[in-house]
């Protein structure tokens, strides 16, 4: 091989090319974190792709029990991501589906196990692929006055084992506090599919969720997942709380242009 050749080898293993996995909530009902993720990819010295051809992970189909509609989204997802060397979604559930149940899911189909096993693999999370695989230290100056909480996402948490990446990430704001949430570890109430088949649980976790949030003195609450966040601001919207709720990657990214979660353009910061 030429030295030009290796060079632009050398070039291109340090600059890789990562498809972002944008998830069906985001690219619906908030495209700010899409962005916010690339932007941060980027910062991270990564070239993104987002492929044309994602639709949802199949989660929602898969917790339902319709197997055989999340095999045939799972295909879809794996036809469509395969062509790249790592994929990146900033959701822990999404991530945690592609990455521990795809291959599970399609383990008796000797056609896509092998493919479901190699996309696997690929897969991570926003955080933990900023901070385990590109040791991202530096925001280039992202600066926000305030006294954040963080919520641990039950997928990313027990299924990837994401706890100390995003802590790690927002120690990197300017001017950002860190005050850690009582029982941060313990599920919001969502769960998917879970907040529609139990609602009365559902809103007494959540209820718990946003008392705890309240001690924290904190006027932002982050977290990982869109899912989440939208449950958890509702309630605070609905209790008149002043606490906003971003996703972490707008945060990370310097994005407080867009309207907090469940909040309009002339609602306050």
């Amino acid at each position: 091989m030429s030295e030009l050749g290796r060079a632009a080898d050398a070039a291109s293993a340090d600059r890789p090319t990562v498809a972002l996995l944008v998830t069906c909530l985001v690219d619906l009902i908030r495209p700010s974190i899409g962005f916010a993720a690339a932007a941060l990819l980027e910062r991270a010295g990564c070239r993104v792709a987002v492929p044309a051809a994602q639709t949802c992970c199949g989660q929602p189909a898969y917790n339902s029990g319709a197997r055989r509609e999340a095999r045939a989204v799972a295909r879809r997802t794996i036809a469509a991501f395969e062509a790249y060397d790592t994929v990146v979604a900033p959701s822990g559930s999404c991530a945690g589906m592609v990455s521990h149940h795809y291959p599970a899911l399609l383990a008796d189909d000797p056609d896509w196990a092998p493919r479901a096993q190699t996309l696997a693999a690929r897969t991570h999370e926003l955080t933990s692929f900023l901070v385990d695989v590109r040791s991202l230290d530096d925001l280039g100056g992202v600066r926000l006055d305030a006294v954040a909480t963080y919520h641990d996402s039950c997928s990313g948490l027990r299924e990837l084992g994401i706890k100390a990446q995003p802590r790690r990430l927002l120690g990197l704001v300017d001017g950002l506090d860190l005050a850690e949430l009582p029982g941060a570890e313990v599920c919001c109430g969502f769960g998917g599919t879970f907040c529609v088949k139990y609602p009365d649980i559902s809103n007494k976790m959540l209820a718990d969720k946003a008392g705890e949030i309240a001690e924290t003195g904190a006027d932002l609450l982050l977290a990982g997942d869109l899912g989440c966040l939208m449950n958890m601001a509702g309630k605070l919207t609905r209790t008149g709380s002043p606490v906003a709720v971003r996703h972490i990657a707008e945060v990370l990214a310097g994005d407080t242009r867009t309207p907090p979660i469940a909040r309009g353009p002339d609602d306050g910061p």
